[in-house]
């Protein structure tokens, strides 16, 4: 477990000191543009935050989008902790995966004082796959957009693949795209869970130019249905890179569930992978 002044001991050797990854571009695709999700690192946060996050600033992640734990939103850290830890060690909390539930004006309040952008809804908040259900919860979204916006905040949905499917030849995440406010609900699209519900990206980037300002880059291995490390999987990485501006894409979280190791080594392979395109 990282002390806090462990914490800072060592981010003042790292200031002094270059990064893994200096100052790379990704086909256009900026450093600082670059970041990941922590629930790459679900296990390691939730035991030693500040350790963790040192151990992500160093392969050269410049953006943190967090995801809600059974610590929290923040791991066990307050919410102005999180972003003093993000700040020491050249990074920025953007983003956080969040519940649009009865503790949303929290939420709220919470990301405020974190300093963060975006409020990231990470799941479905109703039950029922149906088009009439995917109206009813733009709707949830359009108002939970308005009240961050008022904060300065900015709020999306991120998909998996079951949005994917139909009703009555009416695929329901374009039921979900057609009814929410452009300027109020921001959607951070996943490309792998795109992909293994059958779909291609480039089709979502072309009907619906512009609407995507965060993505999960995600490579997947298409017949377990599962992540796996860059290169590895059914995902054409440098063609989806080279339609960032089509997309509208501002941030990109790298995010991986399985590993064929453990979550550091694979995502010092993901950088490295991103460093020869």
């Amino acid at each position: 477990m990282t002390t806090r002044r462990e914490f800072l001991i060592r981010t003042g050797a790292l200031a002094a000191g270059t990064m893994m990854f200096p100052s790379c571009t990704v086909t256009g695709l900026k450093e600082e543009n670059l970041g990941i999700q922590l629930y790459t690192f679900r296990e390691e946060m939730n035991a030693d935050p500040l350790g963790t996050l040192k151990n992500i600033a160093d392969i050269g992640i410049k953006q943190i989008e967090s995801a809600r734990s059974q610590k929290g939103h923040y791991y066990g850290l307050t919410a102005q902790e999180m972003k003093s830890a993000c700040t020491h060690l050249g990074m920025t909390l953007r983003s956080g995966h969040v519940h649009l539930d009865g503790d949303f004006d929290q939420t709220m309040n919470e990301a405020v004082e974190s300093g963060q952008e975006y409020l990231i809804c990470s799941t479905m908040p109703t039950e029922g796959q149906t088009a009439d259900n995917y109206k009813r919860v733009a709707e949830a979204f359009n108002e939970a957009g308005e009240r961050c916006k008022t904060l300065n905040l900015k709020f999306g949905y991120h998909n998996h693949a079951y949005e994917f499917e139909s009703e009555n030849g009416q695929v329901l995440y374009d039921v979900l795209l057609d009814n929410c406010e452009p300027d109020l609900v921001h959607m951070e699209l996943d490309l792998g869970w795109v992909i293994v519900a059958g779909k291609d990206p480039r089709d979502y980037f072309e009907r619906y130019e512009g609407r995507f300002p965060l993505w999960h880059l995600k490579d997947m291995n298409m017949s377990k249905k599962e992540s796996t490390e860059f290169g590895k999987g059914g995902l054409e990485i440098p063609k989806m890179l080279s339609l960032k501006k089509q997309a509208g894409v501002q941030y990109i979280f790298i995010e991986q569930e399985e590993y064929a190791s453990t979550p550091l080594k694979s995502m010092k392979h993901n950088m490295e992978y991103l460093l020869t395109l």
